[in-house]
């Protein structure tokens, strides 16, 4: 078994803003190409959070590649108990829409938000239950991944664990690709 932590940045962290956003369609389809190569490298398990943007893009992806990868499972673990209540409906309702799907979905706390050391107790968890991880995230444009990267790169001190990051670059040639994909037709949405 081969479990991948898959995080990065909030939707507001990358200015992207509803399903039709260009951004997003270029964020997911990085998504799938890593995912699928993950995939048919091992992984068994996608293991994301809850949060809007990059951890629920990821579950949604994986929930997608289940039809091509049925060996594919997807859990989404949150911090702590009755998490995204404070949401507006919209985003409520996307996010049981997203775990109404996945294979398990569980909070790590069985209690609601009372401190940080809910947040530290997370990240720790989805370090030892994972074997790796990919994080939409840029040392150059801190946002609120800086923490799982500051968790990684401690727990890397200790263990053997390979970290992907997928920076701004890369979005970026991702994006012409996209682009390019799209110019000669190949591409279908």
């Amino acid at each position: 078994m081969s479990r991948l932590w898959l995080t990065g940045y909030r939707s507001y962290e990358l200015g992207t803003f509803g399903n039709q956003d260009p951004k997003l369609l270029v964020i997911k389809d990085t998504l799938k190409k890593l995912l699928i190569g993950k995939v048919e490298n091992g992984t068994d398990w996608l293991i994301t959070g809850g949060q809007l943007g990059v951890e629920q893009w990821a579950a949604e992806v994986g929930i997608e590649l289940k039809a091509d990868y049925p060996e594919l499972k997807v859990a989404v673990m949150t911090p702590f108990a009755e998490f995204g209540n404070n949401w507006n409906e919209a985003n409520q309702a996307q996010y049981a829409a997203v775990t109404s799907h996945v294979d398990f979905h569980q909070s790590v706390s069985e209690q609601p938000y009372h401190g940080p050391q809910q947040l530290r107790n997370y990240q720790e968890f989805m370090l030892t239950h994972t074997d790796e991880a990919v994080m939409v995230y840029d040392l150059e444009v801190e946002g609120k991944p800086k923490y799982d990267y500051e968790a990684v790169k401690r727990y890397q001190e200790r263990h053997a664990y390979p970290l992907t990051l997928v920076d701004m670059d890369w979005l970026e040639e991702s994006a012409n690709e996209y682009q390019e994909n799209l110019n000669n037709g190949s591409q279908f949405e």
